[in-house]
């Protein structure tokens, strides 16, 4: 299809979906053009499916009109440079935070369908196996932290042990859980999957003796456990498809459990402990020798990382060095991202006074993310403008570096469990240097998150037509009737 007619198509398609003033996004994945629209009763089906070269129409979140493979980028694109040249035309009106979240669902859309990719869907399903376990991490860090908290006060002394056990119980038997929700994930049997996993805390282990080496309970942790259970999926899979019935209920059961438990002694314990050891050993290096540099390209990295799905790959590096050190030296880096975020958005308040409908959805959003949760104001406010999300990183990138630079100096903190970001963190932390020292660092790089994300996006974050398009208008304190602050998301989601 030569390019005039892509742009034919492209010129057929805007009247049928109700002209450039109903458009709030456009996007395209691999066969669909996705239209964000304000008014869904403009739509004229019918007439879509007549065009030459629509091979379908699809009403979902967004309108998706089926273009095919190849076509579709380059429909897409005319689509946008019409659409450009009408509104360059037309007089200038404010954009509003619905059109604003439209173009964010359908970015958000966008993104879902490139990360379905076979690498990014076992990314999802390794997040799947420890996601489930966040609860139990939180809720046993802050016991721990508090039973801490008591023995440096010297109060209730009684009651330290217990809250120690508490604290403490879960995290040594983590790698059972990991093993269940690992087989669950990957289709075998759950408890299965946590059986051949329990070898691996088992206290007997310390008597085995393999390559001259003595074992040790826990060696190999969750990376460890991760691994047994999926050679346990694979093992129980084989079964079921060549063991008589009559025997299925004695052999497979047997099989799934001794043969990856004896791998899992004889090899994966050494080879995973190896691993765990060698991220903590990597992970306290890189701080402590170039945590600035680390911490800025950490902090200002993870909002693309989240955006490309590629942030779940974290999650068992978290829970190996919470297991191995009791904290995360990562995680107060990686939220200073949620940090530049946060000070974006109050910039784009400031700088849009006139659009009552943004700043009514920043209010409501602002608080979540305060707390870490900061997809409100991702897919609400900064990625549908585009360079706020850049300022963004900028300020993620200043946070983390100040973070770093202290564990350079030798204030090595973290956090004792994985999923709270933001104010969300102070109750979890923990480092060498007790607790104060590292709600002081924290707390700092909170606060050069918030103003250099602030000032980057204020200064840099608009352009004069963007602020033309937006800031235009009387204001309206009513917020959106289904805006982005309604549905909120874990950070590491």
């Amino acid at each position: 299809m030569p390019t005039d007619t892509h742009r034919a198509t492209a010129a057929a398609i805007l009247p049928l979906v109700g002209g450039p003033d109903n458009i709030g996004s456009v996007a395209h994945c691999m066969t669909r053009l996705r239209i964000g629209l304000h008014d869904r009763s403009r739509v004229d089906g019918a007439g879509l499916r007549a065009l030459p070269g629509v091979l379908g129409v699809v009403e979902d979140d967004t309108c998706q009109i089926v273009l095919g493979p190849g076509a579709v980028a380059r429909v897409t694109a005319a689509f946008e440079a019409l659409l450009a040249e009408a509104r360059a035309a037309a007089p200038a009106r404010p954009v509003t935070a619905q059109e604003l979240a439209a173009r964010g669902a359908a970015l958000k859309d966008a993104r879902a369908a490139r990360n379905a990719t076979p690498f990014k869907v076992f990314l999802r399903r390794i997040a799947a196996v420890f996601v489930p376990l966040i609860p139990a991490l939180i809720g046993c860090g802050i016991v721990a932290g508090l039973g801490g908290l008591l023995a440096n006060l010297g109060w209730v002394p009684a009651l330290v042990p217990a809250l120690t056990a508490i604290g403490s119980a879960f995290m040594a038997l983590i790698a059972v859980f990991v093993g269940h929700n690992t087989a669950r994930e990957f289709g075998g049997t759950p408890v299965l999957g946590g059986a051949v996993a329990a070898v691996i805390v088992f206290p007997g282990v310390a008597k085995i003796e393999a390559f001259g080496r003595h074992l040790s309970p826990g060696q190999g942790g969750v990376l460890g456990a991760l691994a047994a259970a999926l050679l346990a999926v694979q093992v129980e899979r084989w079964c079921r498809r060549r063991v008589p019935q009559a025997l299925d209920v004695l052999v497979t059961p047997t099989l799934t459990v001794l043969v990856p438990g004896l791998v899992t002694l004889y090899g994966l314990m050494f080879l995973a402990g190896a691993v765990s050891a060698g991220i903590g050993t990597f992970a306290d290096r890189l701080l402590a020798t170039g945590g600035a540099v680390a911490g800025l390209v950490l902090g200002g990295l993870f909002l693309p990382l989240v955006m490309l799905g590629l942030h779940q790959a974290l999650i068992p590096l978290h829970t190996t060095l919470i297991e191995r050190s009791g904290y995360t030296v990562l995680l107060p880096i990686l939220a200073m991202a949620g940090a530049g975020q946060v000070g974006a958005a109050l910039a784009v308040y400031c700088r849009l006074p006139h659009n009552g409908s943004l700043r009514a959805t920043i209010r409501s959003a602002l608080p979540a993310g305060l707390l870490g949760v900061g997809e409100p104001l991702i897919y609400g406010v900064s990625l549908p403008l585009g360079r706020p999300f850049v300022t963004a990183c900028v300020g993620g990138a200043a946070g983390g570096a100040f973070i770093g630079l202290f564990n350079q100096l030798g204030i090595a903190f973290g956090s004792t469990a994985i999923g709270p970001s933001g104010w969300a963190l102070f109750p979890l932390l923990e480092g060498t240097r007790g607790m104060g020292a590292a709600l002081a660092v924290y707390a700092g790089g909170l606060l050069t998150g918030y103003l250099t994300g602030f000032l980057a996006t204020y200064f840099f974050g608009f352009t004069r037509r963007m602020l033309a398009d937006l800031d235009t208008g009387p204001a309206s304190p009513q917020p959106p009737a289904s805006g982005p602050g309604a549905a909120q998301e874990p950070a590491l989601a």
